[in-house]
């Protein structure tokens, strides 16, 4: 195995300087975010609701992966509840749920909340097509092997998103910001995880002070942090989903919906979600 000549801070460093040029880059290189951007900017412009969106898998992808979603691609119920209730209404799951992830997803595709799922016209312009492409290779980019090898992709991610971040629940709700907060603060991610929510929320909220993350400085500083302490106490990166675990999720018997005894029916397990809350 060669070893790269450049260190992690260096690598950094270099991509954040125009990381969306350094995506779109990497996209050309790689087929698999070169065929999926391909055939959403195909589709995309024909999709006018939410079953148009879940039965185009590229499509669902790439708008997923652009929303650091990807994680909930087999949860079909889910995505329809995120997508088909107003966001703005305190009764949806997106904004019961605290969770500002699923909420900015959500707000993305009001048009498609405040109409049961469906609009006259596609949600998706030539400024959101182009606005998704980018942060969907953005986001491949940063989960490529060689930038998760070394925690480089994290620190980019980091980066992005943390000058609109301005509460710890918000770092708590999205998996990248919470890793790299919980490393700068001295905890391991894998033990950290295994706490219950308002345990991890008693240990970090005297750790993390956002009034010294609120210039791009500061928040490259703690994303330098982030990756020196990566070279002292190394961790396993975190690999995408597979094909298996990517489909697990909408069955009786696999994913999330396998904790609660319900139907696997569509019908039936959407209103799962927004019982949790």
């Amino acid at each position: 195995m060669a070893i790269s000549s450049i260190s992690p801070v260096a690598a950094y460093i270099s991509a954040e300087k125009d990381e969306e040029t350094a995506a779109a880059n990497y996209a050309k290189t790689d087929a698999t975010t070169r065929n999926e951007t391909a055939a959403f900017e195909k589709a995309a412009p024909s999709i006018t609701s939410v079953d148009g969106l879940l039965k185009n898998y590229s499509a669902l992808q790439v708008v997923l992966g652009a929303y650091n979603l990807s994680s909930i691609s087999g949860e079909t119920a889910l995505i329809k509840d995120l997508l088909t209730q107003d966001p703005t209404s305190s009764t949806s799951l997106a904004k019961k749920s605290g969770n500002a992830t699923w909420l900015a997803f959500a707000d993305a595709f009001t048009t498609w909340g405040q109409n049961n799922g469906t609009a006259s016209t596609t949600p998706f312009t030539s400024d959101t097509i182009s606005s998704i492409v980018t942060m969907f290779q953005e986001r491949q980019f940063e989960n490529s092997d060689s930038n998760q090898d070394n925690g480089v992709g994290n620190a980019l991610y980091f980066t992005r998103k943390m000058s609109s971040v301005t509460t710890l629940s918000q770092v708590m709700s999205d998996p990248t910001l919470l890793k790299v907060v919980e490393t700068v603060s001295g905890y391991d991610p894998d033990q950290f995880g295994a706490l219950d929510y308002s345990q991890q929320v008693r240990l970090l909220q005297n750790k993390v002070d956002f009034t010294k993350l609120s210039t791009p400085q500061e928040i490259q500083q703690y994303a330098e942090r982030y990756l020196a302490m990566l070279q002292i106490n190394p961790q396993t990166p975190d690999k995408p989903a597979s094909l298996m675990d990517l489909f697990g999720g909408d069955t009786s018997d696999e994913g999330i919906l396998a904790l609660f005894d319900t139907s696997s029916s569509s019908t039936s397990t959407g209103s799962i979600y927004s019982g949790l809350f």
